[in-house]
């Protein structure tokens, strides 16, 4: 039989190498492992919210204080994580970021709302923008002084 016909056999060892690089590759990226961490947060933050609706807390003390263990949990996931710093002395900085893309996806919401367009589908707009707003912000207000110590 004729080499250039033949299939090339990749070993299991060859592609769990390759897939391992890859994972790597990507966790290497800093806006990945905040997309990452930010998945598991909205699940942490969701489980939180489903406990106290379970045990029959009204749910807007239910989703308030799903709010608030969820931005703690958030911080130090995302501090640990994405940007490598676990100063609890950022905390403060860490709220002021979600209340600004609070405020500024409720805005957004709102003008949807104005032009009648589902919440639901103007909720899954404004995700990804969020994501990129909060990332931005935490990267240049709240780890700051991590982000130059890369840099340098």
């Amino acid at each position: 039989m004729d080499n250039k016909y033949q299939e090339e056999v990749i070993s299991p060892t060859t592609i769990i190498e390759r897939v391992s690089g890859f994972v790597n590759k990507l966790w290497s990226i800093r806006f990945f492992r905040f997309l990452f961490v930010g998945g598991i947060n909205t699940l942490f933050g969701y489980f939180i919210f489903s406990v106290f609706i379970l045990l029959q807390i009204h749910y807007s003390i239910a989703s308030l204080l799903a709010t608030i263990l969820g931005v703690i949990f958030n911080y130090f996931t995302t501090g640990r994580i994405v940007f490598n710093n676990s100063d609890s002395k950022l905390l403060i900085k860490f709220f002021g970021v979600y209340g600004i893309t609070y405020l500024i996806n409720l805005l957004f919401l709102k003008i949807f709302n104005d032009h009648d367009v589902n919440m639901l589908i103007a909720g899954a707009i404004l995700v990804f923008p969020m994501a990129f707003l909060s990332y931005f912000l935490n990267k240049t207000f709240v780890f700051r002084a991590e982000n130059d110590k890369i840099t340098k």
